[in-house]
């Protein structure tokens, strides 16, 4: 690999952004494509530009062989998956440790010191600060994904609006389809797209009929897992 191929991956992975070396094992010519790189069929082959968005969703390396008989080998570096929960409640206290089982990194806001403490919850990171203020440090990105579960619109409004505007994978909020309608309309009030309020998931997770604490969780973390293994494939349907 050449230096300057070497310093766009560096690049790439400072910012968190999906990246693919492409070696043709004929030439051992090596190509590095990002995912939001534009043009992408114009940058390299058709044929491998339609193997690509695969990869990047799966975040799977391995040989490739296009129709037209090339063979390649793709190396895949897709940044860590991130879960930003909005909440230390209950429903937080199951899924922080599923998700990090999972792979996710994980951390929690909430602004209220009496729940945001670490005593209730082991090994996760646990901010008690405003949402906004912790997301000025920490920007959210494309592959992070956000759960507000606070219940409370004066906590969870602005890091899903945050997080719309950054295109995190995943955004899910808690509550009635009556409580969501009333957050759509103060989200739209302060000037979000009513494209971009119909990508959250509320109610929150799947729906398999979660009663539990726990369970809600898990439905949860199948919602996001999906999420991010179909990103930009099922947008439409997952909205609806």
């Amino acid at each position: 690999m050449d230096r300057f191929t070497l310093e766009r991956l560096n690049e790439a992975r400072r910012q968190r952004q999906a990246a693919i070396l492409v070696t043709n094992l004929a030439s051992g010519v090596v190509r590095l494509v990002r995912e939001d790189d534009a043009g992408l069929d114009r940058m390299i082959e058709p044929a491998l530009a339609e193997l690509l968005p695969d990869r990047f969703r799966s975040a799977r390396s391995g040989l490739v062989r296009t129709a037209d008989g090339d063979e390649f080998f793709l190396t895949v570096h897709v940044p860590p998956p991130r879960l930003v929960i909005i909440g230390a409640v209950h429903i937080s206290q199951a899924l922080a440790p599923m998700a990090r089982i999972a792979g996710f990194d994980v951390t929690i806001i909430d602004p209220r010191t009496a729940f945001a403490t670490p005593e209730r919850f082991a090994d996760v990171a646990v901010l008690a600060e405003w949402p906004e203020d912790v997301l000025k440090r920490a920007p959210l990105d494309a592959f992070t994904a956000v759960a507000a579960l606070t219940h409370d619109p004066k906590i969870d409004d602005e890091p899903i609006r945050a997080a719309l505007a950054a295109g995190c994978f995943y955004v899910g909020a808690l509550g009635s389809r009556k409580t969501h309608a009333k957050r759509i309309e103060r989200l739209q009030a302060a000037g979000v797209s009513p494209a971009a309020t119909a990508t959250i998931r509320a109610p929150i997770g799947l729906a398999i009929g979660a009663q539990s604490p726990a369970e809600i969780a898990v439905s949860v973390l199948a919602e996001l897992v999906e999420a991010l293994r179909k990103r930009g494939v099922v947008a439409t349907e997952l909205a609806s």
